[in-house]
């Protein structure tokens, strides 16, 4: 409880540009959870359908491995998608590639969407608790020009320690979101990786089932 309503005090004295941080540390937190989990999710959806794609490529059942990633709607379903129904059509290895390259760009924007986001609102969060410490400050100044001399070094302390205030509270909702921008940059790239992985695996099935007749 003394911690809680020493965050209130520290709160109600920083001004009104405590609500606009408060606002962006609102807004960045539903993106980073919404993020978080959408991701998670992807990671997850693409390693089940891999497992189950598979036994089918190492069998050389194409068909029947295209039929079970046109009804996913994950990533690398997507993406296999492309390369499979272009195994039908493609003469060289290169052609089924650049239709699966087409479908990564494609696919790119969906794991990149927003993150970038909290950078911005990181900067935006550091910029409003400057913003409100500087007009915090004229206020202080212009307020102990008035004042009794004698009085003036107590009343300028006074209001610098509560103007610091929103500067240290818009560090306190840039930094977090600033981490939380670079696990999920991390985990958006694993998941590139692996799809990209994926793609070189499936491309290699390919090939081998391709060439086993001619080297028969």
């Amino acid at each position: 409880m003394d911690a809680l309503s020493g965050f209130v005090s520290f709160f109600q004295q920083g001004g009104l540009f405590m609500y606009p941080i408060l606002i962006v540390f609102a807004l960045g937190l539903a993106i980073a959870v919404e993020r978080w989990t959408y991701l998670t999710m992807s990671g997850a959806t693409n390693r089940a359908l891999w497992k189950k794609i598979v036994p089918y490529l190492k069998a050389g059942n194409f068909q029947e491995a295209a039929a079970l990633t046109a009804k996913s709607k994950a990533a690398i379903g997507s993406i296999l998608t492309y390369g499979l129904y272009r195994v039908k059509s493609a003469r060289r290895r290169d052609d089924v590639e650049k239709a699966m390259e087409e479908s990564l760009m494609e696919v790119l924007p969906r794991l990149e969407k927003r993150t970038h986001y909290l950078a911005t609102l990181a900067n935006i969060a550091t910029l409003l608790g400057l913003l409100g410490t500087i007009i915090g400050l004229i206020r202080a100044f212009t307020a102990v020009s008035n004042a009794n001399p004698a009085d003036k070094a107590d009343l300028l302390s006074a209001s610098i320690s509560v103007a610091m205030n929103t500067t240290a509270f818009g560090l306190m909702v840039a930094i977090p979101l600033l981490l939380i921008h670079a696990l999920l940059q991390t985990k958006t790239n694993t998941i590139v990786d692996s799809l990209e992985m994926a793609s070189v695996k499936f491309l290699n099935a390919i090939t081998e089932r391709q060439m086993k007749p001619s080297g028969a």
